[in-house]
């Protein structure tokens, strides 16, 4: 027997998170029963699941993708605003979602699957696997507000943790660093930024882990290779 919401999960649905939201909305159910118990257990073979009562089943072939996100684009499976959103450009049978966000303005490295054991591995907090991301900013940060970045800085109620920071290239009136953090809170780099006083002008994702971009055209993606894949799962 195996939890509910990971069941759920290995079949595709959502990631764990978003499967336990279903759960407790009350949109699943197991032999026609609503169950809104996070704790509740199920047996493959015996119990009939639904989603929005649509029976569910194990994805039989997992997928891995990389994708180099545009901006414009948004890292879920749907959107209530009609906008332009990152399954569109990946053409799968399978039922994928993404691994983490990159937001609305942002572009660069985003993964999807539907295996819910590596979403796990990836998001949880105790991996600490870094996230790399070239930012371009308004101004030129000093040595002291890099140090900041580097310790960790209010960014409205939270400390973020220490980050890794190294400037690529200055010009006249901007920067561009390369700023590699392990947290992913809601729009934490543009918000870390400002907190030295310099906003942001791109953003760019380019490693997860050890996981690159390369040469990944925008708006195109390829399938993780084995060792990649290999190195996920052993988190």
């Amino acid at each position: 027997m195996e939890r509910l919401q990971k069941y759920m999960a290995k079949c595709g649905v959502a990631s764990r998170r978003k499967c336990e939201e279903l759960i407790l909305q009350g949109k699943v159910s197991v032999n026609n029963t609503i169950i809104t118990e996070l704790g509740y257990k199920v047996e493959e073979e015996n119990d009939i699941i639904k989603v929005n009562n649509v029976i569910i089943y194990p994805e039989a072939q997992k997928v891995y993708i990389a994708l180099n996100k545009p901006v414009k684009y948004i890292s879920s499976v749907k959107d209530e605003k009609g906008r332009k959103n990152v399954i569109d450009l990946i053409d799968v049978k399978e039922r994928i979602y993404p691994i983490g966000r990159l937001d609305y303005d942002s572009s660069g490295l985003l993964l999807l699957t539907n295996d819910g054991d590596i979403y796990n591995n990836l998001m949880h907090p105790s991996k600490e696997v870094y996230k790399t991301y070239l930012v371009t900013v308004n101004g030129i940060p000093t040595i002291e507000e890099i140090k900041k970045l580097e310790t960790g800085i209010d960014i409205g109620g939270y400390i973020t943790a220490p980050a890794k920071v190294k400037i690529e290239k200055l010009d006249y009136n901007k920067a561009s660093l390369k700023i590699q953090i392990y947290e992913g809170k809601n729009r934490q780099i543009r918000k870390m930024c400002d907190s030295i006083g310099h906003s942001v002008i791109a953003l760019k994702r380019i490693a997860i882990g050890d996981i690159k971009l390369k040469d990944i055209p925008q708006g195109k993606y390829r399938f993780l290779t084995k060792e990649e894949i290999d190195y996920l799962q052993n988190l």
